[in-house]
């Protein structure tokens, strides 16, 4: 019979929906952070994460490899708009599902989303290039598949890429500036025509 950690997982979800609520505040979608990952104490995810916990990882990933697929996942991206598995829909010119751009408020909340995963499951050894070395792995996979849209993946990984090489401090107020549309991403900006 399953160890179901009920405390634990508790303590490790509260802990990052705490962190990516500071980010948010950050990044200057504060409001918005404060209803991040709220479904993961529904019954529907939050069972199964206590069945599959293990501190390091998410309790997902055990789900399925009992299974083949995690249904507590397939609940939680359909409530969060700041997963990009949320964003695809069936295009009726190619007759697949395909990825839709994601607005950019929901790109700011997966990237501290992301930050805060990598803060939580690494600990102290948590550093800035992780999210983007965590990201990478997958990029590929991603975009072959048209699982996430090419300009969401490139607003990702240019905020990650600056994680990475400028820290905290610095990209956190690149994307205060960037929410308020106060700055843009370097493809965006519009050339001087003087």
């Amino acid at each position: 019979m399953a160890r179901y950690h009920f405390i634990k997982h508790f303590k490790t979800i509260t802990k990052h929906r705490h962190q990516v609520i500071r980010h948010c505040f950050n990044a200057g979608i504060g409001f918005q952070g404060l209803f991040h990952d709220l479904s993961k104490y529904m019954p529907a995810e939050f069972i199964v994460g206590a069945k599959y916990y293990r501190g390091d990882r998410s309790p997902n990933e055990g789900e399925r490899e009992d299974y083949g697929y995690s249904k507590a996942w397939m609940h939680h991206k359909g409530r969060n708009k700041h997963h990009f598995e949320y964003w695809s829909d069936y295009n009726p010119q190619t007759k697949k599902l395909s990825p839709i751009q994601m607005p950019k408020c929901y790109v700011i909340e997966m990237f501290c989303d992301r930050v805060a995963a990598e803060k939580i499951y690494k600990g102290d050894a948590y550093s800035n290039k992780g999210p983007l070395k965590y990201f990478n792995n997958g990029k590929q996979r991603r975009l072959e598949n048209h699982m996430l849209h090419p300009e969401t993946s490139r607003q990702l990984e240019y905020l990650l890429k600056m994680l990475a090489v400028r820290g905290e401090k610095k990209t956190f107020a690149f994307v205060r500036a960037w929410a308020r549309n106060r700055v843009a991403m370097p493809w965006e900006r519009k050339e001087s025509t003087g």
